[in-house]
């Protein structure tokens, strides 16, 4: 699969103390049978993070120590890492970077876009916020609000520690800081889902020696097989799934998805939009605000169609379906080719374009 589709790169973001580290830890215990390349990026010489997390990783890690990664002259430090992990033999599904606390995002998501690297693409940003913090944090670090404003998924960490009418202040205060209509995911010890994040793979698509951090992980797997999962983080949950042999049209799909409520945490799947020139398979990748399509061609006598799931809370599956069967489109061969446009604002551009695209950001 590595071969063909890049890996997608996720930044974890947030100040010193938010639990990023903790995040990544409960991320790569419940990765299932996915292969997790992680860049860990210290302050400092002492790389504390990334003994905290090399047990779990193994060789797949590599870590950036001496100062953030956003400092660094140029990008062919990552670019070399992300390298590295994308090789085929390491097989990995996914690359999550943790930024140093005093990193800043806007810079590593220029310097993801800009990469020229096939093998690898952008995959969102997740701003990690300590609940317990929140005024603390802003008076130390004023440029707090100015991380929120660029972030794709926002986790508010440490929901525990305060109280309701406490923890509504300060989601209305994210709210009014982060862009319109980004998600906001509350945790305590950054416990989310990560299928809001990636794909979780089962431990049967697994190929290969495991190592021994595998093997450990599928122990637990099967140890928990029978629990009580009511407490489980996927369980405050909810899937739509929408399947359709019908073309949708892109004008219509896209709207819908601008318009997407802030509880729909993650889109993923493919479509057919059947318009003229533009007969591929789109991919989805959506998580939070960040929004990308991947044309690629179709298998060889892979039916013609949509297969979309849809995860968030809090959202009104019915209303959601209803509004993409109102995408379908009965006559797609007569669409204007520029019924495209808005599909094609969220396709990425060569690689000789992405350095001047980052510069939009």
């Amino acid at each position: 699969m590595n071969s063909v589709q890049p890996i997608p790169v996720v930044v974890l973001s947030g100040f010193l103390g938010s639990g990023k580290t903790t995040l990544l830890n409960h991320l790569l215990t419940h990765r299932g049978g996915t292969r997790i390349g992680v860049v860990v990026n210290d302050f400092g010489s002492i790389e504390i993070d990334a003994m905290s997390v090399a047990g779990q990783v193994g060789d797949s890690m590599v870590s950036l120590g001496g100062g953030c990664l956003c400092c660094a002259v140029d990008g062919s430090e990552l670019d070399a890492y992300l390298e590295k992990l994308a090789e085929p033999v390491h097989r990995i599904d996914v690359i999550v970077i943790e930024a140093s606390g005093l990193a800043e995002p806007q810079e590593m998501v220029r310097m993801l876009v800009a990469n020229e690297n096939p093998a690898v693409r952008y995959g969102g940003l997740v701003q990690v916020v300590d609940a317990a913090e929140f005024d603390a944090t802003r008076a130390a670090h004023p440029e707090t609000d100015r991380h929120l404003a660029v972030a794709d998924l926002v986790v508010l960490n440490k929901t525990d520690r305060v109280g309701p009418a406490e923890r509504a202040r300060i989601e209305t205060e994210i709210a009014a800081l982060a862009a319109p209509g980004t998600p906001l995911v509350g945790a305590d010890h950054g416990r989310i889902d990560s299928e809001l994040l990636f794909d979780r793979r089962p431990w049967t698509q697994t190929r290969g020696q495991l190592s021994f951090e595998d093997l450990l992980a599928e122990a637990g797997e099967h140890a928990h097989e029978d629990e009580d999962h009511s407490g489980h983080a996927h369980t405050a949950y909810e899937s739509v799934s929408f399947t359709t042999d019908q073309a949708l049209s892109p004008r219509r799909f896209v709207d819908f998805l601008d318009g997407r409520p802030a509880g729909l945490y993650r889109i993923k799947g493919f479509v057919w939009f059947g318009v003229p020139g533009h007969q591929e398979r789109y991919e989805v990748h959506a998580v939070g605000r960040f929004l990308r399509f991947d044309p690629g061609p179709w298998g060889r006598g892979e039916p013609r169609g949509t297969r979309l799931v849809l995860i968030g809370k809090g959202i009104d599956g019915p209303a959601l379906l209803a509004g993409l069967e109102a995408c379908r489109e009965p006559d797609p061969g007569r669409a204007l080719p520029e019924s495209m446009w808005g599909v094609l604002r969220y396709v990425p551009r060569p690689a000789q374009e992405a350095s001047s695209g980052a510069e939009d950001l």
